[in-house]
């Protein structure tokens, strides 16, 4: 199965105070971090969507397998950077992996994610923690019409979510990295911290 990922960096990281997708994260850019997850993880190759300060994110991602997409609309919302980055794939894909750069995932749990979508055959994946869903979120690529038409008033992707809600298949994980995000500074320490923790929590086997 082929797999495309979708790595949203467009935004203006307003509460952050400085653009998330360049915050240090353990000695490489938060962004390529990312992609290098999602890379390890067995994805196909990665489409990264800028917008804010978009050549900086651009000067700071590389690989033979990833291409920087730029949404000029990116200050309409989440939802045009996600059609951005559809525009984007090729035609050749199974699925979809679609992650925020703001939300830090370690390989073993997004390859825990995609294994089990492709095992399960399903049409939308998305690992649960404690009861709460969380990313990243995989798609059949059948869903790719139905996501290119979602619009902020719809609340986005939720609105493929709600539409499928019987479908989905849910992927119980036993890290709360499955729900890690941040927004403002203190939140980035408390992820750092959090991060640190649970993947050496992964690499000691006793996950």
């Amino acid at each position: 199965m082929k797999t495309s990922a979708i790595l949203l960096a467009a935004g203006e990281s307003t509460r952050m105070g400085s653009p998330k997708a360049l915050l240090d994260w353990f000695g490489v850019p938060l962004v390529q971090s990312q992609i290098n997850s999602l890379l390890g993880a067995g994805v196909n190759s990665v489409f990264v969507v800028t917008g804010h300060r978009a050549y900086e994110v651009r000067d700071a991602i590389g690989g033979d397998r990833v291409q920087a997409v730029m949404n000029p609309h990116y200050k309409e919302g989440k939802s045009t950077s996600v059609k951005a980055g559809l525009a984007a794939l090729p035609d050749n894909i199974d699925a979809i992996v679609l992650l925020a750069v703001d939300q830090p995932r370690p390989p073993w749990l997004i390859k825990q994610v995609l294994d089990a979508h492709i095992d399960r055959k399903a049409v939308i994946s998305c690992p649960r923690y404690d009861g709460h869903g969380g990313h990243p979120l995989i798609f059949d690529v059948s869903l790719m019409l139905e996501l290119d038409r979602i619009s902020e008033y719809s609340q986005g992707v939720r609105e493929v979510m709600r539409n499928h809600a019987d479908e989905i298949n849910w992927i119980e994980v036993d890290s709360p990295l499955a729900r890690l995000d941040m927004n403002t500074p203190d939140a980035y320490e408390a992820a750092r911290e959090a991060y640190a923790a649970y993947d050496r929590f992964a690499n000691d086997g006793s996950k």
